[in-house]
């Protein structure tokens, strides 16, 4: 016998009643399960069909790219007319078609302007078309742009430094993919700094990018008793070549200034104090082969800076030639026993630059290397255990850098006790130094200035043969390392071995925050 209907009481009575969020939390996932099962369904279904007719001839007819409503047509006709069968000698293959309509789905996503993923549909057309052929097919890429205005505020807090930060960003401006990148921040070392830039790709091309900006900064250098005022602006050309490597090419010009003094600022930095123009042209080239850029396990890094200021028609208040190298490698530790990855890895550093002073246009004699075209070395993102700036050449209290440098560090990283390694959590041990040296005959080690080009030439050689004639300043330590998707941090425990006069050491916790850690 059927059981007779709820009264409206018992019906309203049922609807007041708390959801056990248990329940709920099932149903959802049994959606979500169900949703995953039909996708994995329809893709496995496509890959039958396309492994099934792989070999088949075909023609693209057209190509259509919906709901690209702010998206220029030419700058979308760039990318695709060349893949329509009118535009090829031979016909496609079905494999070949649904490749190539990929890559060129992947050039879309590369431009940061639509929603992963792009969703791509075959069609016949209509068979009442007379121009049409059995072989035809249609080809519609399905997109969801982006938000054209990003507004973003925030704080950081690292390096011994804390900033607040606010940042605009507007995508595909014209329509071509161009964007609009407005950052401001105020901080406790970096004072102020205001930065914009315009990026916009070249000729529909995702790896060929052009970039002009200008910034305004204001920077306490507290390890050299002063503040650093810039102004200037650059144009940047950057692309990447077959095999993945990344390159850029630019021009900076940029007036800089040495401004605000503490009583008690060395003759070195007074020396340098006020204005200079640097003129200079740059390359830049990175190749990363790591399979995880923040927590390495396996592959290599490398990445070389060339550039040249105030030499030629590039004129300027300085000139030098400044190059440097950074290379990082990471092998993963097999252990007996363990099955897969066991989250063992072993990474080993390499950083090394020169500064090569010139002559300026104007003159005939190198001039000695300016405080602010100088390296400087030490603190918790290259050699651990010495503070910011720790290393090298000192007047006094003041931190005046160097022209020639190299550092080196070796970290042997293991997985967190029950956290497990494939989280991004570990326990470093490492071992790390390095040498920072001004030139010799620079008139800073107290000898008289350069006199001539020679002089120059025989300074930096004797001076990069000087960094192995002794060990290096040295710390060893053990930290704990998260990499987070954003950056990496560390927090390690460090102790100097290996100290020189006047470098600023650190026993003890350190805290870091970087991308590139040595």
């Amino acid at each position: 016998m059927a059981e007779p209907l709820d009264t409206e009481d018992h019906i309203f009575e049922n609807l007041q009643k708390q959801v056990d969020p248990k329940l709920s939390a099932a149903k959802s996932n049994a959606a979500q399960e169900r949703e995953r099962e039909y996708f994995e369904k329809a893709q496995r279904r496509f890959g039958e069909l396309v492994g099934t007719n792989s070999t088949l001839p075909c023609t693209i007819s057209s190509i259509r790219i919906l709901n690209a409503n702010n998206t220029r047509k030419g700058f979308l006709a760039r990318i695709f007319d060349p893949i329509l069968s009118a535009n090829q000698d031979r016909p496609y293959t079905l494999a070949e078609a649904i490749r190539e309509v990929s890559i060129g789905a992947d050039k879309l996503n590369r431009f940061d302007i639509f929603h992963e993923p792009i969703s791509i549909f075959l069609d016949k057309p209509s068979q009442t078309d007379p121009s049409t052929t059995p072989s035809d097919l249609d080809v519609y890429l399905s997109v969801k742009e982006k938000s054209r205005i990003l507004l973003k505020t925030g704080t950081d807090v690292g390096n011994a430094e804390g900033s607040a930060y606010g940042t605009l960003l507007l995508r595909n401006v014209f329509g071509g993919a161009e964007s609009i990148n407005v950052n401001a921040s105020l901080g406790t070392r970096t004072r102020s700094a205001y930065q914009a830039t315009f990026e916009a790709p070249i000729l529909s091309n995702p790896d060929l990018r052009v970039e002009v900006g200008g910034l305004a900064s204001s920077t306490d250098k507290s390890w050299a008793s002063h503040e650093e005022v810039l102004k200037g602006g650059w144009a940047k050309l950057r692309w990447i070549a077959k095999g993945g490597h990344r390159h850029e090419f630019g021009y900076n010009g940029v007036w800089r200034q040495i401004t605000g003094l503490a009583s008690n600022a060395s003759p070195t930095v007074r020396a340098d104090a006020g204005d200079t123009v640097k003129s200079s042209i740059s390359h830049t080239w990175i190749t990363d082969r790591r399979n995880n850029p923040l927590l390495p396990s396996q592959g290599y890094y490398a990445k070389t800076i060339s550039e040249i200021a105030g030499w030629g028609p590039l004129q300027g208040d300085v000139a030098f030639w400044k190059s440097e190298v950074e290379t990082q490698t990471a092998l993963s530790v097999p252990l007996p026993g363990v099955e897969g990855d066991s989250g063992v890895s072993f990474t080993t550093g390499l950083r090394a630059g020169v500064l090569y002073p010139l002559a300026l246009a104007s003159e005939s004699k190198p001039e000695p290397s300016h405080l602010n075209d100088r390296f400087q070395l030490g603190g918790p993102t290259d050699v651990r255990g010495f503070r910011l700036a720790g290393l090298g050449p000192r007047d006094g209290t003041d931190a005046v850098g160097g022209d020639v440098y190299a550092a080196g560090s070796a970290n042997l990283l293991f997985p967190v006790p029950g956290v497990g390694p494939e989280r991004p959590f570990r326990i470093q041990a490492f071992l790390n130094g390095g040498r920072l040296l001004a030139l010799k005959h620079s008139g800073r080690d107290g000898s008289k200035d350069s006199k001539d080009s020679k002089t120059t030439q025989k300074s930096v050689y004797s001076t990069i043969a000087e960094l192995g004639s002794s060990l290096p300043s040295m710390a060893a330590g053990i930290g704990l390392v998260y990499a987070h998707p954003v950056a990496r941090f560390e927090l390690n425990f460090s102790l100097p071995l290996v100290l020189r006069k006047g470098e600023d050491a650190r026993k003890g916790l350190q805290f870091g925050i970087g991308i590139n850690l040595l």
